[in-house]
């Protein structure tokens, strides 16, 4: 077990697939080294972004170790564990530690409802377990269920080997989850980048977010850290109404944050059915957007 924290701005890879629905091998490298360009400060697999639930389960391991092979050391690997049993959960972290995974990020069952108490007990036997530094995904909005504050409270102080958390909860609930936590717990925000600035402000450390805004993320975090408050917030309004666009849904952003980032890097995008269908209009508004954010890894 170890305290090692992991602060600063993690891209979540998209699931890139071929025009036969088939997992795209040279894209998601090529999306992997476009976000390293970027100066991310890490990268995540098998996020809501990444479609984790429709990928077999050979192709969740198969992510996780072309990411791995891609990275080649030079960042942190971060593996989102996906299941609807602790038992399926365990299988997945076990690879995901074979594979050199650096943290994992404990998502609630895919499937069911459950009292705050048994996804308590559930998350502690994987962090117990974990060799890895353990997160939970906290995003009750996208998911459906999770943890309040004195959930994730409690959760925090029976389990030290849960360090982090991808909260993906509104910035006001945010900052009571770091004022009861404190050092013990880095909060690291999602929600694509909706009030990015606002959960600086309130403490967060850093970020986990798909590709279409990560090079942008990247620059207003180091305008944070570099004490420019203004002008990362100023940065910050520029980029919005793309978040905007692309967060009213986990299939919205799958449809269109994923063509905004392929039109920015240069990718090739293609659907696995079942999809959002792509509208003209919807797809003028990502061009519309990928035109103004630029070509991806120069925000300008």
């Amino acid at each position: 077990m170890t305290r090692r924290r992991f602060p600063g701005i993690h891209a979540v890879l998209y699931a890139l697939f071929d025009a036969e629905e088939r997992l795209d091998r040279a894209a998601m490298r090529a999306q992997v080294e476009r976000c390293l360009a970027a100066g991310v400060d890490g990268i995540v697999v098998l996020g809501l972004a990444t479609e984790v639930a429709k990928l077999t389960e050979a192709e969740r391991r198969e992510v996780i170790a072309w990411a791995a092979e891609d990275i080649a050391g030079r960042l942190p690997l971060g593996v989102t564990i996906y299941g609807n049993s602790v038992q399926e959960q365990l299988g997945l972290l076990r690879t995901a530690e074979a594979m050199g995974a650096a943290w994992t990020i404990l998502q609630p069952p895919a499937l069911g409802q459950y009292p705050a108490h048994e996804l308590v007990r559930a998350y502690g036997r994987l962090a117990d377990a974990a060799t890895v530094p353990v997160a939970i995904q906290n995003a009750p909005g996208l998911m459906g269920r999770g943890l309040g504050v004195d959930g994730i409270a409690g959760l925090v102080r029976a389990y030290p080997n849960v360090t982090h958390l991808k909260g993906e909860m509104p910035v006001a609930r945010l900052a009571q989850v770091i004022e009861a936590c404190g050092d013990d717990l880095l909060v690291l925000g999602g929600q694509g980048g909706l009030e990015m600035v606002d959960s600086l402000r309130a403490g967060c450390g850093g970020f986990v977010l798909a590709p279409d805004i990560v090079d942008h993320a990247v620059r207003i975090w180091r305008l944070w850290q570099a004490g420019d408050a203004a002008v990362a917030e100023a940065h910050y309004r520029r980029v919005l109404p793309e978040i905007v666009f692309v967060m009213r849904g986990l299939e919205h952003l799958i449809a269109y944050g994923k063509r905004i980032f392929g039109l920015r890097a240069g990718l090739a995008v293609f659907d696995r059915a079942p999809a959002e269908p792509v509208t003209p209009f919807g797809l003028a508004c990502a061009e519309h957007h990928a035109a103004h954010l630029g070509p991806f890894g120069r925000p300008g």
